[in-house]
C-alpha cells in the first residue's frame, strides 16, 4: 500500500494507513523529480510525502 501526500494531508494518510495495516508506515519524502508528476491521493496538491510499507 503507498499513500502520496501533500503537507496538509500527511497526519491523515498516516491515519489511514495505521488503521487499514494495522502496522506503522514508513514516511519518505519525494524526489523533485517525482514531485512534479505525482498528485496527493487526496486532493490535487503535489505530493511531498510518500507513505507505505516498503
Amino acid at each position: 500500500m503507498k499513500i502520496y501526500s501533500c503537507e496538509t494531508h500527511i497526519n491523515h494518510a498516516l491515519d489511514i494507513f495505521v488503521a487499514e495495516q494495522g502496522s506503522f508506515p514508513i514516511m519518505e519524502s519525494m524526489l523533485d523529480g517525482e514531485k512534479l508528476s505525482t498528485s496527493c491521493t487526496y486532493c490535487e496538491e503535489v505530493a511531498l510525502y510518500v507513505v507505505g510499507n516498503e
